[in-house]
């Protein structure tokens, strides 16, 4: 386990950070944006349990220690290393269960939403938003690096999770706002 004494080391007062394995690397590589990313991400759905009851906080707790595993497996860099923690096929199939889950009772799509509905619903959108960004960072990643392929794997089921639970959470999709394709093109109607 990590145990912090103190908070500034001034080992990155030079612009450099470490990975899990002690390597220095620039704090603009694409390990640590996507990591950085997903800190983000981890970050943003911690203040969607501001607006969540009290039997749902379980569902965010678990998915906020699966983004640390994610953060965990991204700052490693070599895929052989023994002992290390990585993503499972698991953590992708717990997902996508909670998917159908809460997807079960929401009325199909008959078109596209806009971001927004209740608080929860409207933060959940915004994480949904984070993690996609998340992903398009974990794919430039990938393009240099190695990495696990479960961690793209459980980070592009996630932010479908988060479309469903935003959906979910606008009161099984009642309070969903519809995208009406050319409605406020005439300018005149909005005065």
């Amino acid at each position: 386990m990590v145990q912090l004494t103190r908070i500034y080391t001034r080992g990155g007062d030079k612009g450099k950070t470490s990975l899990g394995t002690g390597t220095r690397v620039l704090k603009n590589d694409a390990r640590i944006q996507a990591i950085g990313d997903v800190d983000e991400l981890n970050s943003t759905l911690g203040l969607c349990r501001l607006f969540a009851e009290e039997d749902h906080l379980r569902l965010f707790e678990h998915i906020q220690n699966d983004l640390f595993d994610v953060g965990a497996d991204l700052c490693l860099e070599d895929l052989n290393q023994e002992g290390c923690l990585r993503v499972q096929s698991s953590q992708v199939t717990w997902v996508e269960k909670t998917i159908d889950h809460f997807n079960k009772d929401l009325a199909p799509l008959t078109s596209f939403i806009l971001p927004g509905g209740t608080a929860l619903s409207s933060a959940l959108h915004m994480v949904r938003s984070i993690a996609r960004r998340a992903e398009r960072s974990i794919v430039t990643l990938q393009q240099t690096a190695d990495i696990n392929d479960q961690v793209l794997i459980y980070i592009n089921r996630l932010s479908d999770l988060f479309f469903v639970l935003a959906r979910f959470f606008n009161e099984a999709g009642t309070k969903d706002i519809l995208w009406k394709p050319g409605a406020f093109r005439d300018t005149s109607a909005l005065s």
